[in-house]
């Protein structure tokens, strides 16, 4: 029997429990994950949302930020789908906000002034242009789970416990949503 996504992410969890620290490379599972339609997209807007949630506290300049992405992430489309031309001028906004680079002997470095409105930047780069990269949704998963912080040094460690639980509950109820929709009969076109 084959060990499904969210039990191998479970199983990261319990080494950053036990040992303290787990390597990025661990999230490499939510590659093949991603690779079924839709999922990508629903993971980009999950972590946007769940990056707005976070950064809501903000002070101006960046709140106005917070609040343009609020109002894109509510009033969507048919079918929940973003309003396109809304979501990219947020997108040029937020590159914007933090474009600033600094120079260092091996390459440019970008500034980031706000980590939650980069997560909100990479999630509407990833939906609107990269709907079918999984690499890339391996690369936003890492981002919003890592904690890099001296103290607990880099990768996955103890304060990246609940993103990485969250992640685990993302993955496990839009398998729910995929099943449910599985389940139920193909609508028909007759009139009654």
């Amino acid at each position: 029997m084959s060990t499904s996504t969210a039990d191998k992410l479970t199983a990261v969890i319990a080494q950053v429990a036990a040992a303290g620290n787990a390597d990025v490379l661990r999230l490499t599972v939510l590659k093949k994950w991603f690779e079924r339609p839709g999922r990508l997209q629903a993971f980009a807007l999950w972590v946007a949302w769940r990056a707005l949630e976070q950064g809501r506290a903000a002070e101006a300049p960046a709140s106005d930020l917070f609040a343009e992405a609020e109002m894109l992430l509510l009033h969507r489309g048919p079918g929940g789908r973003l309003y396109r031309d809304a979501a990219e001028r947020l997108h040029r906004r937020l590159q914007s906000f933090q474009d600033t680079y600094k120079r260092l002997k091996w390459g440019s470095v970008r500034i980031v002034r706000d980590a939650n409105l980069m997560l909100i930047e990479d999630a509407l780069t990833l939906y609107l242009w990269h709907p079918d990269a999984p690499t890339l949704g391996y690369r936003l998963a890492v981002d919003f789970a890592a904690h890099y912080d001296p103290h607990f040094g880099n990768g996955l460690n103890g304060p990246s416990l609940g993103r990485l639980q969250d992640l685990v509950d993302f993955v496990r109820g839009r398998e729910a949503l995929e099943s449910e929709a599985a389940d139920r009969p193909p609508p028909t076109n007759r009139a009654p």
